[in-house]
């Protein structure tokens, strides 16, 4: 799994710099290619990586509980 997110995040930064080329060289395609990029990170990479980081239950030492619950 921590292989596939760095592949997925390599691949996130090589399509982003291929979208930042495209807006310097002013391609009417460029808004497009940024676009799905953002897409790309927000409903795969980061659903992926969130899963993949609090799948064994790390995140319970970091949350506070009341102990006065009534």
């Amino acid at each position: 799994m921590k292989t596939l997110l760095k592949i997925l995040f390599i691949l996130f930064l090589v399509w982003m710099a291929t979208g930042i080329y495209l807006l310097n060289i002013e391609h009417e395609k460029a808004q497009i290619v940024m676009g799905l990029g953002v897409m790309y990170m927000s409903f795969i990479l980061m659903p992926i990586f969130i899963y993949y980081r609090y799948k064994d239950g790390k995140y319970k030492k970091y949350i506070i509980e009341n102990k006065d619950k009534k």
